[in-house]
């Protein structure tokens, strides 16, 4: 590069002017000298975003070039990712590894960046779980998501509501650190409350001082209190509830209550024992009265608009947005000479352009499966069965459809769907076609490399260390984030990145691009539900972003029309 500069200087050429006509745009400069006492994997993570002549910048330059991409392009600026990345240093949660088909404790290496992922679309503390689960608390567990998601209520029950995969994942996960919080000691820097290991019960649960402790604790750890609380004890009240509360329905998990110090008393186990039903009523009564003092003064911690500002303050937020996938064709390397490289670069545009198109949330992306030009499509009926879309070509339309069956849906039973399927004719504009084509006839099997093949539209590049081609929640949402860091945020000092002022974000932002765009176009909430298959209360509950000026800018549009035909 130094001597390439040289050249361009003899010959008064633009600086810059032979990287420009290099094949491979999207390789990091290495060797870095300038970053003394940084480590391999960090490293890493700087190169893509470190301009070339860093180490000839003087040291206080490099300096700041270091702090601006460790604070907006790594970690990313918000409030809620700095709280976030000081708890994820804090593991405390206790893991059902039978039930999540994880791994145990024992057989993780948690010094390995490969093996810590984290919960990322839901807010939550996305902190790694620090022992599993003693057997009993197992058992429990089992017992209550068996009851949760089983087809049919086991005779003698009565429920109020199922919970499908997703759900039942989410809520083992949120037990999980309900139960680790009580097991961490009060001398560690998590300030648990001590509870030995072998008295985790269930029936815990029922006691009014055993949640009013852990939403403290969560307030004292945050700062303030959340709609996460809320939620706890809302999970709470269901299961105490008259008549469908599972935790109601199993008077046996009293047998092992065992008296805790400050928390559950000999009396209280001797009241639930004698009375459990009267039990779970005052807790029922208390955890009513008590979500309602807490939503009353719960703040928002995590602004989901917050890292996608720029894009929905444009004018045409579709727009703003749709100009990272021109960034991840500018910076595509030649597929002749870097075929997998350039298989990436196709597959993050895909990935991009699918999600603009469709407004699907994260897991009915990923997990869109694809049927070949030239076959027949999946039926219908079997799309339904395995609660999955398909990517066909349609003849009748000549051109590539998406199809999800309504089952396949967080929100299948909104009006939007009426028990109808999703099927969308994807425009053959920008490309999209050829690339679509090109990724399935080769680049896609280049990514996967020969490992099983998920049937996924969207796979992972397999490697010597993942021989796994499928995505999951956790490697989607890093993928993404990965994309905007790299194509998204304007990068002042190496002039790559489209989008200045962007944050890294996840997936399921592009559902708020695409419904502030059509609400700022039509000022219509259901024509913006539309766009992401939800209902106009949900758009203006969690997605639009439609402000006042832009309330009036559209209704002056209108009013303005007379003045200009006078």
């Amino acid at each position: 590069m130094i001597i390439l500069a040289r050249i361009e200087r003899r010959y008064r050429l633009p600086s810059g002017y032979f990287r420009a006509k290099l094949f491979n745009n999207v390789r990091a400069p290495t060797g870095h000298k300038g970053l003394k006492g940084v480590s391999p994997s960090e490293r890493r993570r700087l190169a893509w975003h470190l301009p070339d002549d860093f180490d000839r910048r003087p040291a206080k330059e490099r300096e700041e070039i270091l702090n601006w991409v460790r604070t907006v392009v790594i970690s990313g600026s918000t409030e809620y990712r700095r709280y976030q990345a000081e708890a994820v240093k804090q593991r405390f949660g206790i893991r059902f590894p039978d039930l999540t088909d994880r791994r145990p404790i024992g057989e993780i290496d948690l010094e390995d960046d490969e093996d810590i992922q984290f919960l990322a679309d839901v807010e939550m503390d996305l902190t790694a779980a620090a022992v599993d689960a003693p057997p009993r608390l197992a058992d429990e567990m089992a017992d209550l998501l068996r009851f949760k998601t089983a087809t049919l209520t086991e005779i003698g029950f009565q429920r109020n509501g199922v919970w499908n995969s997703v759900t039942g994942a989410q809520k083992i996960e949120h037990l999980g650190l309900l139960f680790g919080a009580l097991a961490a000691s009060p001398r560690s820097e998590i300030k648990g409350f001590g509870v030995p290991h072998r008295n985790l019960a269930f029936g815990m649960l029922v006691f009014p001082a055993v949640w009013d402790w852990y939403v403290q604790w969560r307030e004292r750890r945050r700062g303030f209190y959340t709609s996460w609380e809320v939620n706890m004890i809302q999970l709470g009240l269901s299961l105490t509830r008259i008549e469908t509360g599972w935790l109601r329905q199993n008077p046996q998990l009293s047998a092992r209550l065992r008296i805790i110090p400050g928390l559950i008393s000999s009396a209280d186990i001797e009241a639930a024992r004698a009375d459990w039903e009267g039990t779970c009523e005052r807790f029922y009564k208390h955890g009513l009265a008590r979500a309602k003092e807490i939503q009353r003064v719960a703040r928002v911690h995590r602004d989901p608009f917050e890292p996608i500002l720029p894009v929905l303050e444009a004018d045409s937020p579709v727009a703003e947005y749709r100009r990272i996938t021109e960034e991840i064709l500018r910076l595509m390397p030649d597929a002749r000479r870097y075929p997998r490289q350039a298989a990436e670069s196709v597959r993050s545009f895909l990935m991009v352009r699918l999600a603009l198109h469709l407004g699907l949330r994260q897991k009915n992306l990923r997990e869109l499966l694809f049927c070949p030009r030239g076959r027949p499509p999946t039926a219908e009926r079997i799309l339904e069965s395995r609660r999955r879309g398909e990517l066909r070509w349609s003849e009748r339309d000549q051109g590539w459809e998406v199809l999800i069956p309504a089952c396949a849906f967080k929100n299948s039973t909104s009006s939007f769907f009426g028990n109808k399927p999703f099927r969308l004719v994807l425009p053959d504009l920008g490309g999209l076609y050829r690339y679509i084509e090109s990724y399935i006839n080769g680049q896609r099997a280049l990514l996967i490399n020969g490992a099983p093949d998920p049937g996924t539209f969207l796979v992972k590049t397999v490697k010597a260390t993942s021989r796994d081609a499928a995505y999951n929640q956790n490697t989607f949402y890093e993928a993404w984030r990965l994309i905007t860091q790299r194509y998204g945020i304007q990068n002042p000092y190496t002039g790559r990145g489209a989008i200045k002022g962007l944050l890294p974000h996840g997936p399921h932002n592009v559902r708020d691009v695409l419904a502030t765009h059509i609400l700022k176009q039509t000022g219509s909430y259901e024509q913006a539900s539309y766009a992401i298959q939800d209902t106009p209360e949900t758009v203006a509950k969690h997605y639009g972003r439609f402000l006042p000026q832009d309330k009036a800018a559209l209704a002056a549009l209108i009013l303005n029309r007379v003045w200009e035909a006078a």
